[in-house]
């Protein structure tokens, strides 16, 4: 079978009972005969039956990247039966997009006395010419290496990206994992250059069912995998919340001081700054790993503040009449034994969101628990930020009120330019991350982290911190991270932050090359904005504004980092008239970027 574009093959044998698959992209051999199965369904298979459709239509998400995603491909289901007149079937259920393969195992219900199917372990191979490299990663928050196929340090996160000789750029991920367990990649201990799979652990289903999809995204092009990222999203379900105008993406900052008094002034400072949220993290509710701490009831940590006077709801009614909604942090503790009592509670409270903290993920019984528990959100009108190791495989398209999710190495790790070069290439491909954007957190700007020692800082230059709140996509995004309303001297560059929005009507991926650069240009309403970062490096870019539209001109506000600015952020900005033809020349200095904000003249 082929792509609709033709570019891609997907080869399916059997021999011997066994089944083998290639796929080849452009005429360029990608996978090498490669094993699928599953256990129980490994050999002994004999082809029962074939069927192929097509698909091609839009769809319009409740929030995006952009606001109409195409979803087209040929598909085909491959039906397998074990020995003769077995009762049992398997079916593999394959499709070619444009943008790469997908394909799942599928157990359907062939008698009423059907027995459950268990799987402990995925046999699904990868195998890839000789010297291919990936980009890998142990953990979901780590930092990145780019090795070749051989003496991994353990098990690869999802995706896995990895560049192949020929020139062609894959990237392994998987999707729909939401009833099953999450399956890491592996090398194989006996082939050379090939990928496994490594379930968590074992998955007991009823049929009929469906395992999540497994998928490879193919490109020419690094920027091409994250410009096709909606196809994660097209192997899920369509939205399941009949209702969705409560569901409103933003921009958070975080409430540390756990004081009505310092909320009110964040809320002001929110207002200000055009921020739609503010949040309180960990410590309102009790110490962060009190197991009994209950999280229907203010009771402020004393180490992070020693006066209890938090009057959390005299802040929501507060916040309320500046159209600020506010957000919980709540961790699994009180999660897993609290969940169905806060959720009605909070819903009262008027509380706009809850920060689920170090959720367990991975094992099926957890994934399950985690992906009820947003469902369970949605009924109580409670928006869904999800912390620590979990990251999405698509499962925002069906419950919308999950937003965003952490499962990245970002600022409460501070990584260093090079690092945030390698994420949209890699951990941006599965959906949007909470990186926490920071501004202020050097010591030149802070006096405390001077006196503090705190080596806990920023890596990056200001103006590339700007860049991130285009280049990193997340419908609820945390500016201000690590920051205070204080910190702020309102800076004239500030003005970027306050406009820019967090979800998009379209994107282009313009430029970029991983580990090294990136520039991305998105679209809100009739205005374009553009961030471009570079690694430790310093770099020279060339931005094409052949994306605008044509016969229009734009102003475009450039904001760049300046050694000589007079601003103690070291940012200076100019103006310059552009349209369609226009080639914008930029240096950006080691560890910065640059932001641009495009406004159509009249």
């Amino acid at each position: 079978m082929k792509s609709p574009d033709g570019n891609i093959e997907f080869r399916l044998t059997v021999t011997d009972g066994i089944i083998h698959y290639e796929v080849s992209y452009q005429q360029k051999e990608i996978i090498k005969a490669s094993v699928l199965g599953v256990d129980g369904w490994q050999d002994g298979l004999s082809l029962q039956s074939v069927r192929a459709a097509a698909k091609d239509d839009f769809w319009k998400p409740v929030y995006g990247e952009r606001n109409r995603i195409r979803d087209q491909y040929h598909t085909t289901f491959f039906t397998f039966v074990k020995g003769a007149g077995a009762p049992e079937s398997m079916q593999i259920e394959v499709r070619a997009y444009n943008e790469g393969i997908a394909f799942r195992y599928a157990f359907p219900k062939t008698s009423p006395g059907s027995k459950d199917i268990a799987i402990s372990k995925d046999l699904t191979e990868f195998s890839f010419p000789a010297g291919t490299k990936a980009w890998f990663t142990g953990q979901a928050q780590g930092s990145y290496q780019l090795l070749s196929l051989d003496k991994w340090p353990g098990e690869a996160e999802r995706p896995l990206t990895l560049q192949l000789q020929n020139g062609i750029y894959v990237a392994l991920a998987e999707a729909a994992v939401v009833d099953y367990c999450r399956t890491k990649f592996i090398l194989h201990p006996a082939k050379p250059n090939t990928v496994a799979c490594a379930m968590f652990d074992k998955v007991l289903q009823a049929v009929p069912f469906a395992t999540p999809w497994r998928v490879m995204m193919l490109a020419t092009k690094p920027t091409q995998l994250l410009q096709h990222s909606d196809l994660l999203l097209n192997l899920n379900p369509p939205c399941a919340i009949k209702h969705t105008e409560w569901i409103k993406p933003g921009k958070v900052m975080r409430e540390i001081s756990l004081s009505t008094s310092g909320a009110k002034k964040l809320v002001d400072f929110a207002e200000k700054r055009h921020l739609q949220y503010i949040h309180f993290d960990a410590g309102w509710y009790g110490a962060e790993e009190d197991t009994a701490a209950d999280a229907t009831h203010v009771s402020v940590d004393p180490l992070r503040n020693p006066v209890n006077d938090l009057n959390l709801q005299e802040v929501i009614r507060y916040a309320r009449k500046k159209n600020i909604g506010v957000f919980l942090y709540v961790n699994k503790k009180a999660l897993e034994r609290q969940l169905d009592v806060i959720l009605p509670l909070y819903e009262k409270w008027g509380v706009a969101g809850i920060k689920f903290g170090f959720v367990n993920v991975g094992s099926y019984r957890w994934t399950k628990w985690l992906h009820d528990a947003v469902k369970k959100c949605a009924q109580h009108h409670l928006m869904v930020d999800i912390h620590d190791e979990y990251r999405p495989t698509g499962f925002s398209r069906t419950f919308p009120n999950l937003l965003t999710q952490e499962g990245i190495r970002g600022n409460e790790e501070m990584p260093d330019a090079t690092h945030n070069t390698v994420l949209p290439f890699t951990r941006f491909l599965c959906g949007a991350a909470d990186y926490t954007i920071c501004y202020y957190h050097r010591p030149e700007l802070k006096k405390r982290l001077v006196e503090t020692q705190n080596k806990n800082i920023l890596k990056t230059t200001s103006v590339h911190q700007m860049a991130l709140s285009v280049v990193y996509y997340s419908p609820l995004q945390f500016m201000y991270w690590y920051d205070k309303p204080e910190d702020s001297q309102d800076e004239p560059e500030l003005v970027f932050f306050d406009h820019v929005p967090t979800v998009w009507d379209d994107t282009k991926v313009l430029d970029g090359e991983i580990g090294q650069y990136i520039t991305v240009a998105r679209k809100s309403n009739n205005e374009w904005l553009v961030g471009s970062i570079t690694n430790n490096d310093a770099r020279d870019l060339r931005i094409d504004c052949s994306f605008l539209a044509p016969g229009k001109k734009y102003e475009a506000t450039i904001y760049y980092d300046d050694p000589a600015s007079p601003v103690r952020t070291r940012v200076s900005i100019r103006k310059v008239t552009v349209d369609a033809s226009t080639v914008l020349d930029s240096h950006l200095l080691p560890s910065g970027g640059q932001a641009i904000w495009l406004k159509p003249v009249n």
